[in-house]
């Protein structure tokens, strides 16, 4: 089942599509939170997302650019102000779709559907997690943090790719050596020690001081 995120401030709007889009079979929801909006994102990892321009606190424009710095899920903006200026603006910032309110809702629906075909009957999704306001994309290997892309080597996207799936969670060395070399060879833990140290440097310089805690005599973890 596709999921569809809706940031829209109007719940009358809002609702009116869910009821609608839940019809078609999607799995709907609606933004609660419109000071952290990037949370519910990655929570959700929604296929699709419809979003007005005139929201609280930050508007469509910046909630779409946030969102294109770590996916590139489908993004329609929905809007009254639909004039030349705000669709060059939403189009430029990274949007597949502007449709004008008021807007008939099998048309919605009808466009929701197109979008939902060309985008996934050609490629899978690419789930992203967050803590902390950094996000892994696990399509790629990188970790965006604020306004910084950061390549990880195969290594640190493992050890970072295990504990965020495991958030609140110690993690001991020996399944973090397991994951990581599925090997009968003997791995020095040393090794493990060098990797998880590397990765945690990195995460310092971006501003992610103990992004990664550790746990003697248990393992590691991220904490929650």
């Amino acid at each position: 089942m596709y999921r569809l995120l809706i940031i829209e401030d109007d719940k009358g709007i809002a609702e009116a599509i869910k009821v609608q889009a839940e019809l078609w079979n999607l799995e709907v929801r609606c933004i609660e939170n419109f000071r952290n909006v990037m949370a519910e994102f990655s929570e959700f990892n929604p296929h699709i997302i419809l979003l007005d321009i005139a929201l609280p606190f930050f508007n469509g424009y910046h909630w779409c650019t946030e969102i294109r710095k770590v996916s590139k899920v489908p993004v329609i903006f929905i809007s009254s102000a639909a004039d030349n200026m705000n669709l060059i603006m939403a189009m430029n910032l990274g949007a597949d779709d502007f449709i004008a309110k008021p807007f008939d809702q099998s048309v919605l629906m009808a466009k929701l559907q197109a979008m939902l075909r060309r985008t996934y009957d050609f490629a899978s999704t690419i789930p992203v997690l967050e803590h902390r306001g950094a996000f892994l994309n696990t399509g790629d290997a990188t970790l965006t943090y604020g306004d910084e892309k950061i390549s990880l080597s195969k290594n640190e996207f493992r050890i970072l790719l295990i504990l965020m799936q495991n958030k609140g969670i110690v993690v001991s060395r020996e399944k973090l050596m397991e994951q990581l070399w599925k090997t009968d060879s003997f791995v020095d833990e040393n090794t493990l020690s060098v990797n998880v140290n590397r990765l945690r440097r990195r995460l310092d310089a971006a501003g992610l001081e103990g992004f990664i805690t550790t746990r003697f005599g248990a393992g590691y973890l991220i904490e929650n």
